[in-house]
């Protein structure tokens, strides 16, 4: 690989690092305040809403400047979220500045490597991406957990500097600061992004343009029998994986006793499930077999409902890293199917909007349902058993309508040895 495409992963994990320490940070802040717990999940809310609205134009957005100066801007979008946040801005306007900015950096971060490298590449760079966006996940939660953790939270505050009141008293304002410096860290790295020579001039500007392209392929990604199925899949796996984790540290909290800090843990414990799961996937399961894998959706559904039996932490453990590696052997070769079947009917800048439009309109749905439950007071058990059977049932759902779709013929054909 040459060497600008380690300054691209470099840039990319230290602004998602930031990304998922900055939520446990924004959560103990609204602890602070004293906010209903069902606050807590409209954080992820306002951060995604910024993906659904702005969906057909962050990608007209990214093409008409080089990514590098697209990343950067983004990152500077974000700083200023984590700066509101300090300047006693509420968390939740606060983040959904910081949701803005990570709407634009998206299709950057993939649309670089197209313009980068060549394209027997593109498969390895795009496995580098997932892995260290899964890596970012891990150490990000565990990180945001740390820093909001009493121990390291006093020491970061006794730090004084002579003849300046910096007003940040709290573990979760000195959580922010030192977040910031990660966003800074990837701007610079941003900087040094290589120019591709690619003429960055969108094609379209006119806003109504945007939307109806937008709308038709939406339509067509829909419409196709495999596309509609690997799109169901992935719509639903990450408005479950947004969902579940806010329902992990609830029910830490009241399972084990844990605190925030303490229930981080769990949530990276999840997240490395995800990646082994997602490694013996891409090892094991070729693409024209990816539909194969819908059983362990409705599994994961299963096994997640049986949590409301767990009080043990090492069982506890235990569950969530099974849960993680289904949900990851499940999921990568359903969006490596997306990948191809949106490739082949629009391109892969168009599908990848379509992707972010339905898979955070999905987190937006399901933690909004989320938030009502918890607001209605219902018991952390009770929600549990509610999410794990309509993962279930929902995936038993798109199961059958794909059996439906093999009986009635025409299916398209992907070649045995297309690419994961």
């Amino acid at each position: 690989m040459p060497f600008g495409f380690y300054i691209i992963m470099a840039a990319q994990f230290f602004s998602s690092l930031a990304d998922n320490a900055l939520l446990v940070a924004a959560i103990a802040a609204l602890a602070l305040l004293d906010s209903p717990a069902w606050l807590t999940p409209m954080l992820k809310l306002f951060f995604v809403i910024s993906y659904v609205v702005l969906a057909p134009f962050v990608g007209a957005f990214a093409d008409a400047l080089p990514k590098g100066h697209v990343m950067f801007i983004s990152n500077a979008i974000k700083v200023a979220g984590c700066l509101l946040m300090l300047l006693s801005g509420h968390p939740l306007l606060a983040y959904g500045v910081v949701g803005l900015g990570a709407a634009a950096y998206s299709p950057a971060k993939y649309g670089i490597l197209t313009e980068y490298l060549p394209h027997e590449k593109l498969v390895i760079a795009n496995g580098w991406i997932e892995g260290l966006t899964v890596a970012s996940i891990i150490l990000g939660t565990v990180l945001g957990g740390m820093l909001i953790s009493q121990a390291l939270s006093a020491e970061l505050l006794r730090i004084d500097i002579p003849q300046l009141d910096t007003g940040i008293d709290t573990a979760p304002e000195i959580a922010i600061t030192v977040i910031i410096v990660f966003y800074v860290i990837a701007a610079v790295f941003n900087l040094y992004i290589p120019r591709t020579g690619i003429d960055h001039k969108p094609q379209r500007r006119n806003p109504v343009y945007l939307v109806r392209d937008f709308a038709h392929c939406l339509r067509l990604l829909w419409g196709d029998k495999l596309g509609q199925i690997s799109l169901a899949t992935t719509t639903l796996f990450w408005g479950a994986g947004a969902t579940l984790q806010f329902i992990v540290l609830k029910w830490a909290e009241v399972a084990l006793g844990y605190t925030l800090s303490q229930s981080t843990v769990l949530q990276g414990i999840t997240a490395v499930g995800i990646a082994a799961g997602a490694v013996i996937a891409a090892k094991t399961v070729p693409l024209h077999r990816a539909v194969n894998v819908l059983p362990v959706g409705i599994a994961m559904g299963v096994i997640t409902v049986g949590l409301i039996f767990v009080r043990d932490v090492y069982l506890a453990m235990a569950m969530m890293t099974l849960v993680g590696a289904l949900a990851g052997f499940f999921v990568v070769p359903m969006n490596a199917l997306l990948q191809h079947r949106g490739h082949i009917l629009m391109g892969a800048g168009h599908s990848i909007a379509v992707q972010n439009f339905n898979e955070n309109l999905s987190i937006l749905g399901m933690l909004g349902v989320y938030a009502l439950l918890i607001k209605l007071e219902f018991s952390i058990y009770t929600v549990i058993v509610l999410f794990g059977a309509f993962v279930a049932v929902t995936m038993a759902l798109v199961r059958n309508r794909h059996q439906s779709n093999v009986r009635g013929g025409n299916m398209p054909e992907i070649p045995a040895g297309a690419p994961h």
